[in-house]
């Protein structure tokens, strides 16, 4: 999964060179594609079914909404996870590779392609962040006082319909909080609470390749990570809770009194 993701890493950061030349195609309104997805995407399939061919791989440019993950190993992957950013040359986005076993999250590589940091975890072996030559260990912050709370969040520019909700929810952290952030690339918004940067992070609408390699690296972090009813997360379209043990907690209660 490491050497995939940085393999994909390398293809995109050739082809930002080229931004002007791209084709930008819809996926729907404020969704976008290019080549460049889909280049990353096969060199991401290549490598990891060159490596396990049995293997399910559910990629966000190929989805098949009736595929399913299976009863053995499936990669779930975003090949540019942050599109609009890279088509807009702000230099933040990423690959994105979870790996499942009979659904449940086990393994999770996150490559941030400018920065070259890189986060990573397994099941049971705890999550590491690589930057340059040198791996450490992650944990989730110990802030516990929401005032002093860094907050990530993504906008449900998909879902127009719930901005109502999102809008309740926005104000009533915001007013409690030191702050909210959105960068726009969910899968580094998941690194960001494993490595303590956020101390929380909500969105309403997900898909599976957003979150699948996050679930494992939170966790690992000693982090919680949720649906928006509290259930443990799963590999699919849903919402997130995610923070430390008491700031999951609290960001949870306040969305749903809001």
């Amino acid at each position: 999964m490491l050497d995939a993701a940085a393999r994909a890493a390398d293809f995109i950061r050739v082809q930002a060179a080229r931004l002007g030349e791209l084709t930008w195609e819809h996926k729907g309104p404020a969704d976008f594609v290019s080549d460049v997805d889909r280049g990353a995407e096969a060199i991401v399939r290549d490598v990891l079914l060159g490596a396990f061919p049995d293997a399910v791989f559910l990629g966000e440019e190929t989805y098949d909404p009736t595929a399913s993950l299976g009863d053995g190993l499936a990669f779930i992957v975003d090949p540019l996870d942050g599109t609009t950013n890279f088509l807009h040359d702000f230099p933040w986005y990423a690959v994105s590779i979870g790996a499942a076993w009979a659904g449940e999250p086990i393994a999770g590589v996150v490559r941030n392609v400018p920065t070259g940091e890189t986060f990573l975890a397994r099941h049971g072996g705890g999550a590491w962040r690589e930057r340059g030559h040198g791996r450490e260990p992650i944990r989730v912050s110990s802030v516990t006082q929401p005032a002093r709370a860094l907050i990530g969040t993504g906008f449900p520019f998909k879902s127009l319909g719930q901005i109502d909700a999102y809008q309740r929810h926005f104000a009533a952290i915001a007013a409690t909080t030191a702050g909210i952030r959105r960068p726009g690339a969910a899968a580094l918004d998941l690194c960001d609470v494993a490595c303590g940067r956020f101390e929380g992070f909500w969105e309403l609408t997900l898909s599976p390749w957003d979150l699948a390699a996050g679930i494992t690296i939170v966790r690992e972090a000693g982090g919680i990570i949720t649906d928006l009813d509290g259930a443990p997360a799963r590999v699919a379209h849903t919402g997130l809770v995610v923070g430390s043990p008491v700031m999951h907690a609290w960001l949870l209660a306040t969305i749903e009194a809001a």
